[in-house]
């Protein structure tokens, strides 16, 4: 147990851009310095979140957008009082695979209102520490060429998604790291923001 409230860390960016890998470097860093760490990742595997998933991966069954930011932030509350504030309660550090960034990203770039989806999100926890991987939209869809894609992984749609992001970064919102590059200089570059951050909560652990 690392306190009496945890710290709660999610991490944003386009398809491919490397989220899980830095996430399962980071949570096994953690560990090594005596940390309790909770890896989860939305839409998750709840009933809702499941509903989610069948339908980005095709076109012809996808749902309208509206139902779809709809049922992300169903899945997203559900998430944060079934998992994520337990977690936080026990003083874990929970590593979130996207959050609500995520919805204002993909759904925004979809054409819904940025506005309303803050709207339908508004009972969602906020974050401690949101971090921005970025990564060329090309160089992302060249990493997924030989796995399933969604609905969501097209190159004109991740542009646009890429460009919200980066304006969220512009606005405070988003902590950027450049994700094209090494894995090893990224992952130093996403730990010493987390570090930095458990320092000033006082939660510091054995180097």
């Amino acid at each position: 147990m690392v306190g009496e409230r945890g710290v709660f860390i999610t991490f944003e960016g386009i398809d491919g851009s490397g989220k899980s890998t830095h996430i399962r470097l980071l949570s096994r860093e953690l560990r090594r310095r005596g940390y309790e760490v909770l890896r989860t990742t939305e839409p998750t595997n709840s009933r809702i979140g499941r509903l989610i998933r069948e339908s980005i991966q095709d076109a012809s069954t996808r749902m309208p957008l509206r139902v779809e930011a709809l049922l992300f932030a169903a899945d997203r509350l559900h998430h944060v009082k079934s998992l994520i504030e337990p977690a936080l309660r026990e003083g874990k550090i929970v590593l979130s695979d996207r959050y609500i960034h995520s919805s204002i990203a993909y759904q925004g770039a979809g054409g819904l209102s940025q506005g309303w989806i803050r709207v339908i999100n508004r009972y969602a926890l906020r974050a401690d520490l949101s971090i921005y991987l970025d990564i060329p939209p090309e160089v992302a869809m060249k990493r997924m060429e030989r796995r399933r894609k969604s609905v969501f992984e097209v190159l004109p749609l991740q542009q646009k998604i890429r460009e919200i992001y980066l304006k969220l970064v512009r606005e405070g919102e988003l902590l950027f790291i450049d994700g094209n590059r090494p894995v090893r200089a990224v992952q130093m570059d996403v730990r010493k923001v987390v570090f930095n951050l458990l320092k000033k909560r006082g939660l510091e652990a054995k180097p």
